[in-house]
């Protein structure tokens, strides 16, 4: 839950919203960069205000229906800071679904698994162009979205070269 909380406050720091406005940004723009599927917006919410990080008010735009309009709490302000802080200084080892297929390496014909290897750097390659394409569409105002994006395709690179290197070790 702390990562959604984590993630819930911060798009509140931004100012209040209903929350349509959460959801939509949650799967138009942070989806596709953090890869994170949150069922429901409202638990979580609901779960936030009982603790007083969030406060929700009734709200009204035009002629629309009223809406419930969340905003974040000094309370919630301390925690989310407390949490981003734990986010950026928490390092995990890195582990790629692949390193299992790796260990089990020798049990695999050679050919059989420079093919594999092949098609995943494909695969690698194709997911590096869609990030580069997303980066060159990106506007300019999205500065913060730029930073994930130059990291996602230093890492893609990186796992890229790691693949190629090892086919070549391969006979």
């Amino acid at each position: 839950m702390i990562e959604h909380e984590l993630l819930f406050l911060g798009l509140l720091m931004e100012g209040p919203k209903h929350g349509y406005e959460i959801k939509r940004q949650l799967e138009e723009e942070l989806f596709l960069f953090l890869g994170l599927k949150i069922k429901s917006i409202y638990y979580p919410l609901r779960k936030m205000e009982k603790l007083g990080l969030v406060a929700k008010d009734l709200g009204r735009e035009g002629k629309f229906p009223e809406k419930f309009v969340y905003s974040i709490t000094s309370k919630g302000k301390k925690i989310f800071d407390h949490l981003l802080t734990e986010n950026f200084l928490s390092i995990e080892r890195p582990y790629f679904n692949i390193d299992l297929s790796l260990y089990f390496l020798p049990y695999v014909d050679q050919k059989i698994a420079k093919r594999r290897l092949r098609a995943r750097v494909i695969f690698l390659k194709r997911i590096k162009r869609d990030l580069e394409s997303i980066k060159k569409n990106l506007k300019k105002t999205s500065k913060h979205l730029l930073i994930i994006l130059e990291h996602d395709l230093d890492l893609v690179s990186a796992e890229i070269k790691s693949i190629s290197k090892l086919m070549e070790t391969i006979s």
